[in-house]
């Protein structure tokens, strides 16, 4: 028998969107046999084939009458080997997500384009500190100080592949620069490739037009965009204008695409979730990429150029490098650079910015091929000649630095502004009184600084012995690395110091918390100790709540550390060469090294094991949901093409009146259903459902993005659809959308949460059954009841 597939679309279907980790289509389907109906194997529709043939029962496929079907998209971020190199851009996944955490009150709103060209700025400096970091580690402790005559690279015992370098040109520095300057070069290709290799293939997808049915394939068409430019130039009489993401539009237009008159955008509402234009960032995307790569590509040219500075020709490269860097900088704070718009509205972006972003893109790999021919040619030494064993620069390393702290000033000030004049319009949580945005991007330079540090000891102790300017050691062995990278190094142990208390701290609280939960679970769960087992379960869940603690306490203990360090160095009452500082650094740096090299073994061992790949996915999971709005080399945002795939399906699976589709989303696909919800037209809503279970909706989304999930993010999705969801005190991760139901705490039934006991509570002479905690949601009984209950409840109109 060849076994039964039910492919049909009418009826009832209960659309199943799995979370984190990239869970199997069969284990969505809680059955052995999925087979894929629409997609491909990277993002996929699934359902149950019987071997024996059309099964029977309540829960069986009917064609017609009933399906239950899957999407899986885990593949987007764990299924493919690129992800190794995703664990180094961390940084830049935290960018955007603090742009998304901004507060963003419609009473501000030119503070706050002022805030986002700051946070726009702030990123192209984390590409300039990680771009760096590559720089001089190949420029300067190699191409410069490494290979230079009498040097490590020059003995013996050095490896061929750096020594011939000193054996031909150890006493012409610029050749040697122009050699190792492609290494930073590499890696800047490398991340360009990849940020265009994936905008291309996970997130350029063509929403859906209106509530017009979609292909019979349920899937969206790719984008006609098949080059890396721009959409075409705005049609005859079209002005120039729209909005940014998460832009309200100005009272008084005329609706554009996907806006209904007296209807919002689409279902949303004039909620920010629900603007199409938040999954349509071709353009943006690619202006940004532009000026993201040139300023990286100009930052190399300037590391060759400027210690030639005092002739001619150098000082002509160090400047017109320098001009890229500047127009870069001037380009990336400018608003219109980042301005997303409705799919259908075409592209309303000002020419000239286009221009300049174009001459941009033809300028820096010219200068930079220029700058590393003249120098391969041979350029006379600066000021010091090869005397000066530290690489010599035109001061932009120590401006840049300058920037990022008063930028981060900056930041703090304007964030903090933001959130106060927030307070009364975004409702619902809000996680470290609205601040989160300037704690996370603190977290991305301290990230990226820790990572550019660890590469500079680590190939410093590679190829010689660290050193510093103060205290260099026998110089034919010493790699010198600046003062200023060791106070930083010193700050690491202190930090480890804090994060160990400040484990100490949660550990009291969670026994305190747990201690206190157990005479309320003592008539629930009355066998032996059972109470305080649960109790203990439970108040390791509600740990997550604490997260912003742990956020906070770092990044000011990081931030006063660096204050510090920054004071004592220009300064300069002692060096941190000896004495408790230099222990604390030493230690630092090797802790540093430390964690780059296990980044590079995990980055290999990923490359290989698929089920190491699915569980580093998790943290693309959660980091990628948005897209990338200030930093386009980060790693692909997989709901660009999530969402439109999903919406598709919907309108193809409840085409007519006698159709209806219970989208269930668990964990993340609980975020992702309800960001699908706010993109459906209002015809379509009236035949969906949403059910969803260990939500992170208002425990975390709403909390750290109240602009998008706060209290009207959520309600224009209750008021969208009928809603059902789930949750476990057990779970460390879901909790209720609105409020919580439980017997602890009281009041009245939720019309949309429902309390699921975890463990559940045993009969008598049972023993306690295992935790699920946020796992196995669709093998609760509670979850059939509400599923049935969406089912036979009919939507008011």
């Amino acid at each position: 028998m060849d076994g039964f597939l039910d492919e049909t679309c009418d009826g009832v279907t209960e659309l199943r969107v799995h979370g984190v980790s990239g869970t199997p289509p069969s284990g969505i389907l809680a059955h052995p046999h999925p087979r894929l109906v629409a997609g491909d194997g990277t993002t996929g529709f699934y359902r149950r084939w019987w071997e024996g043939g059309p099964p029977t029962g309540e829960h069986a496929d009917v064609p017609g009458v009933r399906h239950r079907e899957a999407y899986a998209w885990g593949n987007l971020t764990s299924g493919g080997r690129a992800i190794a190199l995703w664990l180094l851009l961390l940084p830049f996944s935290l960018a955007n997500l603090a742009y998304f955490m901004l507060p963003r009150p419609a009473g501000a709103r030119r503070l706050r384009h002022v805030t986002e060209a700051g946070q726009r700025l702030f990123a192209l400096l984390l590409t300039g500190t990680l771009v760096g970091a590559v720089t001089r580690v190949g420029v300067d402790l190699i191409g410069w100080q490494c290979t230079a005559s009498g040097r490590a690279c020059a003995a013996d015992t050095a490896p061929v592949w750096v020594r011939w370098l000193a054996v031909l040109w150890g006493d012409e520095p610029s050749r040697r620069l122009a050699v190792t300057s492609l290494l930073p070069l590499t890696i800047v290709v490398l991340l360009w490739w990849l940020a265009r290799r994936t905008w291309r293939r996970d997130e350029n997808t063509r929403p859906p037009d209106g509530p017009a049915t979609p292909p019979a394939a349920g899937v969206p068409a790719p984008r006609t965009q098949t080059d890396d430019t721009p959409p075409p130039a705005p049609a005859a009489g079209e002005q120039p204008g729209g909005e940014r993401v998460g832009e309200r539009p100005g009272g008084g237009a005329q609706p554009g695409a996907g806006e209904r008159p007296g209807g919002g955008v689409r279902s949303g509402g004039g909620v920010l979730l629900g603007r199409p234009r938040l999954w349509h960032g071709g353009a943006p995307v690619w202006r940004l990429r532009v000026v993201h790569v040139a300023f990286a590509v100009a930052s190399i040219g300037v590391a060759v150029a400027a210690p030639f500075s005092g002739t001619a020709v150098g000082l002509v490269l160090t400047v017109a490098n320098a001009a890229i860097l500047l127009a870069a900088a001037v380009l990336v704070t400018l608003p219109c650079i980042a301005r997303r718009v409705d799919p259908q509205a075409g592209r309303r972006t000002p020419v000239l910015l286009d221009a300049s972003c174009r001459a941009l893109r033809a300028a820096a790999p010219v200068v930079f091929v220029a700058t590393a021919g003249a120098a391969l040619a041979g350029l006379e030494p600066g000021e010091g000649g090869t005397l000066a064993w530290q690489l010599p620069g035109a001061g932009i390393g120590a401006f840049q630095y300058a920037l990022t702290v008063g930028l981060g000033l900056f930041l703090l000030v304007t964030t903090f502004a933001l959130a106060r004049a927030a307070e009364d319009e975004e409702g619902g949580p809000r996680a470290m009184a609205g601040m989160a945005a300037w704690f996370v991007l603190m977290v991305a330079v301290g990230t990226a600084n820790v990572l550019a540090l660890g590469l500079l000891f680590w190939t410093a102790a590679f190829f010689g012995v660290p050193g510093t300017a103060a205290e260099p050691g026998p110089l034919e062995r010493a790699l010198l690395i600046d003062d200023s990278a060791w106070w930083t190094a010193a700050l690491v142990p202190l930090l480890a110091f804090g994060l160990l208390a400040l484990a100490g701290v949660l550990w009291l609280i969670r026994k305190a918390a747990a201690a206190r939960l157990a005479p309320a679970l003592k008539p629930y769960y009355g066998e032996r100790d059972d109470a305080e087992t649960v109790a203990s379960a439970w108040a390791l869940a509600a740990l997550t709540d604490r997260a912003g603690l742990v956020l906070g306490v770092l990044t000011a203990l990081g931030a006063a550390g660096s204050a510090v360090v920054t004071v004592l160095h220009r300064l300069g009452p002692f060096t941190p060469g000896g004495g408790v500082s230099g222990l604390l650094a030493s230690a630092g740096g090797w802790v540093m090294v430390a964690a780059v090299v296990t980044l590079v073994l995990v980055g290999r061992r990923t490359y290989s094991d698929a089920r190491l790949r699915r569980t580093i996915g998790i943290l693309w999971d959660i980091a990628t949901f948005w897209p990338r709005a200030i930093h386009p080399l980060a790693p692909p945002c997989y709901t660009e093409r999530v969402v439109p795939e999903l919406v598709a399906r919907v309108c193809r699976l409840a085409a007519k009146d006698g159709d209806q589709v219970v989208l269930s989303g668990h964990s993340q696909g609980s975020v992702i259903a309800a960001a699908v919800v706010l993109q459906l037209d209002p015809e379509t809503r009236r035949r969906v459902r949403l059910l969803t279970h260990g939500s992170p909706l208002r425990r975390l989304y709403a909390a750290y993005f109240p602009a998008y999930f706060g209290g009207r993010g959520l309600t224009a999705v209750r008021e969208a659809v009928t809603w059902c969801n789930l949750y476990r005190l057990s779970d460390p991760i879901g909790g209720p959308a609105f409020r919580r139901v439980d017997p602890l705490a009281g009041g009245e039934q939720d019309a949309v949460d429902r309390f699921c006991w975890d463990p559940r509570r045993p009969g008598p002479g049972e023993p306690l059954p295992e935790t699920r905690r946020h796992t196995a949601y669709w093998l609760d009984p509670l979850y059939d009841e509400a599923l049935t209950r969406l089912i036979t409840v009919e939507r008011a109109v």
